[in-house]
């Protein structure tokens, strides 16, 4: 089916009946996509460098590797232009989009966000849609088009960032990324390529699946994964509920990535537990050098989903352990250069 005819044909289908809650998705990313339209009918792109003076949510669009790239600025009610504020770069999953992943509803971060007074900054992986739905980033193996198609995603993210600390007042000691799966995987691909930006890098249900890493300096790196994730599984490779194979790849395995991690960041390896409940454990390798560390958060259940969330496609998240907070205050102990 040519992409075009998809809201067609999915609105015919709903219409219809015939499309259930549980095919894909396909219902929810349709009302998803609905949304975003009038969002963005409702709401101009902003100037792309002018200052930012007020809390408030922005979106741009930019041109980068022959592309049209969009991303969204979140700034917390609480920023204040004379007070560096720290920033957080917060990857949507494969399929997803930056209006999905910037929900409250979806994932918390606002919330979370107003609480730290942290700006947010949700990038768009590449997508044949002008509002960006259904994209995919490039983090080495995985994932889609994005992937196939080589596209520099590190670059444009990097320019995003610059835009966004000539708008805002950001504490560059204070820039860190995160990721839900295939975002979660690009986050990794930043603390690889881009160590002079990224302090640290927490990834949730997607491992590390670089092509390529040498980074220049040690990047703190949070790891936080389901035992069951059926898409991206613990032990490694894509599991059963990988049904898109165009998207997927065989996945590095969970403790094959924190292996990798505490290699790069020369850490000491035997880890420490530092959370043991029912239902989830931490633990953390360290010392390592310039003062890195490697935390690995495991959920008994969750699948594959955002522990915390309140709102999942799939299985309901873990309750054991909120993404959200084991971020926030793994962030806080990162030491600054």
């Amino acid at each position: 089916m040519k992409p075009r005819f998809l809201p067609i044909f999915a609105c015919l289908l709903l219409a219809s009946g015939v499309l259930s809650a549980q095919d894909g998705g396909l219902r929810e990313r349709f009302h998803e996509r609905r949304q975003a339209r009038a969002a963005g009918e409702a709401q101009a792109s902003s100037t792309p460098d002018a200052v930012i003076t007020a809390p408030g949510d922005y979106r741009y669009s930019l041109s980068h590797g022959g592309r049209t790239r969009l991303y969204r600025v979140h700034v917390p009610p609480g920023y204040r232009s004379d007070t560096p504020a720290p920033l957080l770069v917060s990857l949507h999953g494969g399929g997803g989009s930056m209006d999905y992943m910037a929900r409250d509803e979806n994932y918390g971060q606002l919330s979370h966000a107003a609480r730290e007074g942290q700006v947010l900054v949700f990038p768009n992986g590449i997508s044949r849609f002008r509002n960006g739905m259904f994209a995919t980033w490039n983090a080495g193996d995985c994932c889609g088009a994005a992937r196939d198609e080589v596209v520099d995603d590190v670059g444009f993210i990097r320019v995003v960032i610059e835009r966004v600390m000539r708008q805002l007042n950001i504490d560059r000691q204070r820039v860190y990324a995160t990721g839900m799966s295939n975002g979660a995987m690009m986050a990794y691909r930043l603390a690889c390529e881009m160590p002079d930006v990224v302090r640290a890098v927490a990834a949730v249900a997607g491992t590390d699946n670089t092509r390529n890493c040498a980074p220049a300096q040690p990047v703190s790196v949070l790891h936080i994964h389901a035992r069951n994730d059926g898409h991206v599984l613990y032990e490694g490779g894509a599991g059963p509920q990988s049904v898109d194979k165009a998207l997927a790849t065989d996945y590095r395995s969970v403790p094959a990535t924190a292996a990798r991690w505490v290699a790069f960041n020369g850490c000491q390896p035997t880890p420490q537990r530092v959370l043991d409940r029912a239902g989830a454990w931490c633990e953390v390798y360290a010392p390592c050098r310039a003062g890195a560390q490697v935390q690995l958060c495991v959920t008994d259940s969750g699948g594959h989903s955002w522990p915390g969330a309140v709102k999942t496609r799939g299985e309901p998240a873990s309750r054991a352990l909120s993404a959200n907070e084991t971020m926030g205050a793994f962030f806080a102990q990162v030491k600054p250069r």
